[in-house]
């Protein structure tokens, strides 16, 4: 099944992740003064209004909004969150094969794309406590449910990120400012991982709705 997925689909899913981010503010924040700067919620917020407000009229193509996206966050949201996030996005346009709608494979591959460039970016890897312990096991997910359609995989790859949230919690951090703590950074779930699977779940919830 290679369902195609629209330009206004993507759009919509951004929106959603800013209204996610937007109703998860407060709990973002709160995970980040455990172990970071007490800004992620309030950062992430801030950036994607400016997001969504770049977004009237939407772009012409996938790959024009997740460059807008993407420049947005970088220019927009403090902290790392804005160059990873930046990242993830920048990387995604140039890895689709065709500027108009895209299938479940050439959104997957795109995902992936963002994703490899947020670790060349953070130099980080899975179970170093950062928001690649959440994206990295969702793309593997999203590969494996791919020939069931886009809003299957995008289910998937939520799901597993949300387990890989859940499973920094245990993990001393070796990144970030998180790192510094040292072992008093294990018992605290990172908020770049919960950010990063409210970006997942309002995907999977965009596709669900459009289907």
């Amino acid at each position: 099944m290679s369902a195609a997925v629209s330009t206004d689909d993507l759009v919509a899913w951004i929106r959603a992740f800013r209204d996610a981010v937007t109703d998860h503010k407060d709990e973002l924040t709160r995970l980040d003064s455990e172990i970071g700067d007490a800004d992620h919620g309030s950062n992430m917020a801030r950036g994607l209004d400016a997001v969504v407000a770049k977004l009237d009229p939407a772009p012409a193509s996938p790959a024009e909004l997740f460059k807008t996206v993407g420049m947005t966050l970088v220019s927009t949201v403090g902290g790392a969150s804005g160059p990873l996030y930046g990242t993830l996005f920048l990387r995604m346009g140039p890895a689709l094969p065709s500027p108009d709608g895209v299938d479940t494979a050439a959104l997957g591959a795109a995902l992936r794309a963002g994703v490899e460039g947020v670790i060349a970016r953070g130099k980080a890897e899975p179970g170093d406590k950062t928001m690649i312990d959440a994206l990295s096991p969702a793309i593997d997910a999203w590969d494996a449910a791919a020939d069931d359609g886009p809003a299957a995989a995008a289910r998937a790859a939520a799901e597993a990120a949300a387990r890989g949230r859940d499973a920094t919690e245990p993990l001393v951090a070796r990144k970030g400012r998180a790192s510094y703590l040292g072992g008093r950074s294990a018992g605290h779930i990172d908020p770049g991982a919960a950010s990063s699977t409210l970006l997942l779940e309002a995907l999977a919830d965009t596709l669900a709705a459009a289907e």
